[in-house]
Formats: C-alpha cells, structure tokens, sequence
C-alpha cells in the first residue's frame, strides 16, 4: 500500500515536472509571444511619429493661414487711415525699372542720337528730359551739344512729347523701343520723367505731373516755329496727357493731334477693373480703396476731359490688355465719339487683336503704326 502511494507521488511528480519543462510547440509559441510584442510596441511609436509629424505640419499652416488672412483684412484699413499709400500705389514712382542705368547717358540705351536735358518748372523741382531726332540727322546728332538739339527742334520735322506711364522711367526699355520707332518715322521725340520719377526731383501729384507736361510742351513750342507738335500718352500718362490737353484747348493752344495709347475712361474705373486688385470683391471696396484716391486728389478723369478737348484724337488699344482692360478704351472712345468738341476734328479708334500679343505696352511692334500715324 505504501509502495502504491509512492508510485502515484512519482508519478504526479513526473508530470508536473513535464509540464513545466516546454515542448518544441511550446518553445514555438513563447517565441512568437516574445517577438510579437516588442513589434507591436515598435508599430504604435512608429505611427506616433507621423502622426505627430502631420499635426505639427497642420498646426504651422493653419497658423500662416490665419496670418495671411489677418494681413489680408488689415490692408484695406491701412490705406484708409493712410491715403498716401494709395497714392504711391497708383504713380509707382518708387520702381524704377531697369535699374542701376544712367539715365544722364540714354547713348548707354541704343540712343545715339539722344541728348539728356534738365529743365526746371517751378522751384525746387527739376525734371530730366531726352531728346530724340528723326533718323535724317542721326550722323549730324553725334557728339553734339545740347543748344545744337534744341535748334534742331527747328527743322522741318514734326514732334512727338511722349508721356510715360507708372512705374519705371524714360529709359524703360519698352519706351527706348518707341522712341527708335518714331525717330525712324521722321519725328522728333521729347519725353520727361515726371517729378519724383527717375532723377526727377519733387513729390509726384497728379497737378505737378500735369504742369511739368505743361511747361515741356512750352519749352518745345519755344523752339520748334511752325512745326507740328503732337502728344502721346501712354497707360497712367494718358490721364496726364487729357489734362494737359485740355488746358492747352481752354487757352487756344491746342497740339496738332493727341494720341492716347492704352487709356482708361478715370481712375477710380481704372483701380474697379484692374485685373490685379485682388480687393474688388472686398466689402466696401470703394470705401476703402477708391475715396482714398480722390482724397489725395487723384482723379485722371479722362472721360471729362476729352468734353473739352478740340484736336485730333487717336486711340490705341490692344485687346489683350492685362493691365487697362480693352473695353476702358473702348467706352472712352465712344465718349469722344459723341462729344461736341470734336465734331470738326477726326476721331479714331484702333483696335489691335489678342493673337498679336502687344499686351500693354508693345504696340510699337506693329508694323502698322507707320500707315496709322500718317
């Protein structure tokens, strides 16, 4: 019996001792247990990372989102409270494209047979001036000084003042293309930098702008006898050009034709349908944006001016205008059109097609300007 009893002791001793020592299955099984959590562990820090990553990502453009639409809200009461900011963004005078070139030097442009002046309109206001002469006295033009060039402003060829847009100054390289083209043509061509412009010295307004254009156009008619003197604005210059031609008609001097290339009917218009305002849409839009610019008394209003204008007009417009959308110049001509001011002189309009790609200031490329001068 007891020899029984210690046999089953053994025996359960046996198959504990079994069953704590692990099978192969066993062995298997705990090893994949063992391998299998450290890698679960591995997987949740790893999608940790990206996940922490991509908040981090979130968090920084939602914080220059905000930034952006905070900056975007506090322009437009900026230039309220602050009308001269409006004012700078219409005359760009502060760009001045190209740089770093000598404007004293316009043979440094192509120009050889340009000479650089400095007249003075009022105190403490100096502006720079080139003049270009026709293609026949190029050879004659070199090397000389500037009482020869303002004599030759005496010889039997007619003269263009050409009155340059925003931004940029005479020697923008668009400009220099058409002073070669009409020089070509047998014109003289006489162009500034409004003060505040290039080496211009003086604060730019619209009134200075206009008075400088005054007091060249004087300067010119002093010099060149009987010769015909015609003016041609470009962009923001044909806001200054309808001024002055305005003031030339209500003294009896009118020029011999005015010649308006991209203009706009006014400015408030112009700054509405500017492709690149991107506050056209902003509530109080006007409020903001365009009192500002009457304010600082800018105003360009060619679509008043042209009422009182008695010469010649033509007008250029390319209908792939980015900048002084086609259908300014169109309403501005139908103005003109109808104006009893002009009943007894020719208005035209000339349009240029999208598929020539002049845009806004390469209608000198036409080889069609030589026939519509004439």
């Amino acid at each position: 019996m007891r020899k029984r009893n210690e046999s089953v002791t053994v025996e359960h001793e046996r198959a504990a001792a079994a069953a704590a020592v692990p099978g192969p299955l066993d062995k298997g099984c705990s090893l994949r247990r063992s391998l299998r959590l450290p890698s679960s562990a591995a997987a949740a820090e790893g999608m940790k990372r990206p996940l922490g990553r991509r908040y981090g990502l979130w968090f920084r453009l939602r914080k220059l989102i905000l930034w952006l639409l905070g900056v975007y809200i506090a322009i437009p009461f900026l230039v309220k409270l602050c009308p001269a900011i409006q004012a700078k963004l219409v005359f760009l005078n502060f760009v001045r494209v190209p740089y770093f070139i000598d404007l004293k030097r316009p043979q440094d442009q192509g120009l050889n047979h340009t000479c650089n002046y400095y007249l003075q309109p009022e105190e403490d206001v100096t502006i720079g001036v080139w003049h270009t002469v026709p293609a026949a006295l190029w050879k004659n033009a070199r090397g000389k000084d500037q009482p020869w060039f303002e004599e030759a402003l005496g010889s039997s060829h007619p003269v263009i003042l050409y009155l340059h847009g925003n931004a940029g100054t005479r020697g923008g390289d668009h400009r220099v293309e058409l002073y070669k083209v009409l020089s070509s043509l047998g014109y003289h061509v006489v162009t500034f930098d409004y003060r505040g412009w290039g080496d211009s010295i003086g604060s730019p307004s619209e009134r200075g702008m206009t008075y400088d254009a005054l007091h060249v156009f004087d300067w010119i008619k002093a010099r060149s006898g009987d010769n015909p003197v015609y003016i041609w604005g470009h962009s923001l210059g044909t806001g200054v050009a309808t001024n002055l031609v305005r003031r030339l008609c209500e003294r009896e001097t009118p020029p011999d034709a005015l010649i308006l290339e991209s203009p706009f009917t006014n400015i408030r218009e112009e700054a509405r349908s500017h492709p690149f305002s991107i506050y056209r849409y902003f509530p109080g839009f006007d409020w903001f944006f365009l009192d500002p610019i009457t304010t600082s008394g800018i105003k360009f209003a060619n679509d008043e001016n042209v009422k009182y204008i008695s010469c010649s007009l033509l007008i250029l417009h390319a209908e792939d205008d980015p900048v002084v959308p086609f259908h300014l110049g169109k309403k501005l001509y139908n103005i003109a059109a109808t104006s009893r001011s002009f009943r007894d002189y020719k208005v035209q309009f000339v349009p240029f097609h999208t598929d020539l790609g002049y845009r806004h200031k390469y209608i000198y490329r036409s080889p069609e300007l030589p026939r519509i001068l004439r």
